[in-house]
C-alpha cells in the first residue's frame, strides 16, 4: 500500500468546495476509486460531480491525516530521528 494525495473539487450549494485528501491505495485508480466512496458518502455527492485535478504519490510521514498514520505507522515511527533529550542526565 502507499499514501496518495488527491486534489480537486466538488460543487457544494452554489459554490465550490476545494478539497485536498490523503488516501492509502495500492495504486492511483484505487485512489480514486476510495475518493469518490469517501466524498459520496459523507456529502452525497455523485462520482460525476467530483472533479479531481491531481493524485500524486506522498511520503506517509508528510501527512496528518490520521487513516495515512495508522496505516504505516510502523515505518513513520522507524525512521524518525532519535530524542536528543538532555534533561534525564
Amino acid at each position: 500500500m502507499k499514501a496518495f494525495r488527491v486534489v480537486g473539487h466538488y460543487p457544494a450549494s452554489k459554490k465550490k468546495q476545494d478539497f485536498t485528501i490523503d488516501v492509502v491505495a495500492s495504486n492511483e485508480d484505487d485512489a480514486q476509486h476510495r475518493l469518490f466512496s469517501h466524498i459520496g458518502s459523507r456529502h452525497r455527492v455523485q462520482r460525476r460531480h467530483i472533479m479531481i485535478e491531481s493524485i500524486s504519490q506522498i511520503d506517509p510521514s508528510k501527512s496528518s491525516s490520521p487513516h495515512v498514520i495508522h496505516a504505516f505507522r510502523d515505518t513513520i515511527t522507524s525512521t524518525s530521528p532519535p530524542s536528543t533529550d538532555d534533561s534525564e542526565e
